[in-house]
């Protein structure tokens, strides 16, 4: 893996980790697996953690850029969800 795949692969990561356990689209997910295994269950801790969750998106992400990190589909993917999760951070920072 070279270090712009890294680099990318990094903030994917943490933009879909962001994604599951903060954003407000994926609270439908979280309110579902709350009512199916109970707000003090370990699934329900796991997509509200986001350490927890990290461990899995990043498994994820080191595969699929083990697999298909020099393809296009994957560096435009990446860089879309970096460049996303960097323009959050800013924002908060200037705002």
């Amino acid at each position: 893996m070279s270090l712009p795949e890294f680099l990318l692969a990094l903030g994917a990561t943490c933009r879909l980790t962001r994604f599951l356990t903060k954003d407000t689209l994926a609270a439908g997910l979280r309110s579902w697996v709350a009512d199916r295994f109970g707000d003090d269950s370990k699934p329900s801790y796991l997509v509200n953690c986001g350490w927890c969750t990290s461990v899995w998106v990043g498994s994820t992400m080191a595969a699929l850029t083990h697999w298909s990190g020099g393809t296009t589909g994957f560096q435009i993917t990446t860089t879309a969800l970096s460049l996303s999760y960097l323009t959050g951070l800013a924002s908060q920072w200037l705002d």
